[in-house]
């Protein structure tokens, strides 16, 4: 049978989703619950990898097994088996064609930009102690979105070339506390791509660069702007969506801080 499993994690303490021979992965250890649980597990397969230190409030994979003996609570079966920073949400049997990864629709990341010092911060969300011009972040996001050739804001990825053209929704931009909210949203994302945008974003608020050359930066090297790539602990993989499925909800911090 095919099962959906829906997870959420701190990837602090990992090297991404992806499961690795020489490093520790999420999915190297979610793999491990798995199999002492459904014994014959195979193809475990997410929507889409995460990056060394990046988190996720909603990670999608499937696989395939035969369903355990006995009536069982599977979320609770694997979580007893999970460490404290990664936790089933929901595992359920899924229609025999499901794929996490092929039948997603969209992707939606939240990167959390802390404006002040915080003691809750490190890990959870990227500190910029410089004053950022929210009016110039906003034209920067506003110039990013649409359909671009983005090569310029990811790295090339080592595994698996791509096209690099890509449509970018609208970038949702919000304010909580001392917390700056960023959500992107695409069908799917270049390696790194999230975190270059951000980066670029921020050095639009510092300063340095002008919503104005984001046309013409496009066509740079990747090398250009790899510098201000930001930082994976304020990266959030926030959402999978599934045909039937809609999100729709404002953009809401998940570290939360008083002002």
């Amino acid at each position: 049978m095919r099962y959906r499993i829906d997870l959420e994690y701190r990837g602090t303490a990992y090297r991404g989703w992806q499961a690795q021979k020489n490093a520790l992965g999420v999915a190297n250890v979610l793999q491990t619950a798995i199999w002492r649980v459904f014994k014959d597990a195979k193809d475990l397969t997410g929507a889409g990898r995460t990056d060394a230190g990046v988190h996720a409030l909603q990670q999608v994979a499937h696989l395939e097994a035969s369903p355990p003996p006995g009536k069982r609570d599977l979320r609770l079966s694997l979580n007893d088996l999970l460490p404290t920073d990664i936790a089933v949400t929901r595992c359920s049997e899924a229609k025999a064609d499901f794929n996490a990864r092929f039948d997603a629709r969209e992707r939606v990341y939240l990167y959390q930009i802390l404006r002040r010092r915080s003691a809750f911060g490190p890990g959870n969300a990227w500190w910029v102690k410089d004053r950022l011009n929210l009016a110039d972040i906003r034209a920067a996001a506003k110039a990013l979105e649409g359909t671009h050739d983005f090569a310029a804001y990811s790295d090339k990825d080592p595994e698996k070339p791509k096209s690099t053209i890509l449509k970018l929704s609208p970038i949702e931009i919000a304010e909580e506390g001392p917390l700056l909210l960023l959500r992107f949203r695409s069908q799917h994302f270049l390696w790194k791509m999230v975190r270059r945008l951000t980066g670029y974003m921020v050095e639009c608020g510092r300063g340095r660069y002008k919503a104005s050359q984001t046309d013409s930066l496009f066509g740079q090297p990747s090398s250009v702007l790899a510098p201000y790539t930001a930082p994976p602990e304020g990266l959030y993989l926030e959402r999978v969506i599934y045909p039937g499925e809609t999100y729709d909800l404002a953009p809401k911090a998940v570290l939360s801080l008083p002002r």
